[in-house]
């Protein structure tokens, strides 16, 4: 049943006060659909089965992934830098569109009555067919409308990299919202104030992250647990 909602069952650990349970999900589920489809179903399974057990209202989600959050970070930091700029003004003009903003800490989580949700993503889309922009005012565009678009979302920017062919954000998602969800109102949202025109590539990358891996919990799975998400490749409507 788990496998028709988009989830896919790794490792789990079962102790006398809990069940920590690890998942592969598809992009299309948003952390509170995700953990009430695993409650639900278990809770609703355990009673069938004749040993009902009742699980508190309370939850704990993390969102995990191959890179940990200082990594994805410092990528999006360096992205000018690696791209081997040869005008040194161009560059200076291109530092303008990598921002990175103290105010917001997705080392915290979101915490709701149901309990704690870790939900950070990294998202990458890319302009269609590579092509190059570099007018300053489409950039500022870019940047500004990225940040609208996420206070509007209930989303919280940590960093964002516009370069001249692809955008990345780094942010703390809405709870209610699936990755694929959060991508598509960029893409899409982002198209309309460019001109209403097909400006991005139809696929999109969107990557899970937290404090550490998700194969440092593998490491771990004798000892301790969490709830994950793993990155997931999506392709836009």
């Amino acid at each position: 049943l788990w496998q028709t909602d988009g989830l896919e069952l790794g490792e789990f650990r079962i102790n006398a006060d809990r069940a920590q349970l690890l998942f592969t999900a598809a992009p299309q589920l948003s952390p509170t659909l995700f953990t009430s489809r695993i409650k639900g179903r278990l809770q609703h399974a355990l009673g069938k089965s004749g040993t009902p057990v009742k699980f508190s209202r309370k939850v704990s989600f993390r969102s995990l992934g191959d890179n940990t959050r200082t990594t994805v970070e410092n990528y999006l930091d360096k992205q000018v830098r690696k791209e081997g700029f040869v005008d040194p003004r161009f560059i200076k003009r291109m530092q303008e569109f990598t921002i990175e903003s103290k105010q917001v800490d997705i080392a915290q989580p979101t915490a709701t009555h149901s309990g704690r949700y870790w939900y950070n993503i990294h998202l990458v889309i890319v302009v269609g067919g590579r092509v190059q922009i570099t007018n300053h005012g489409v950039l500022e565009k870019i940047r500004d409308t990225s940040l609208r678009i996420a206070n509007k979302k209930g989303c919280f920017v940590k960093a964002l990299s516009v370069m001249p062919d692809h955008l990345h954000i780094a942010l703390r998602g809405d709870i209610e919202r699936s990755p694929e969800t959060i991508a598509l109102a960029f893409m899409n949202n982002l198209a309309f104030v460019l001109g209403r025109n097909r400006i991005w590539e139809d696929a999109y990358y969107v990557g899970t992250f937290s404090e550490y891996t998700l194969a440092r919990v593998r490491q771990l799975s004798q000892d301790s647990g969490a709830p994950a998400t793993q990155g997931r490749r999506g392709r836009s409507a």
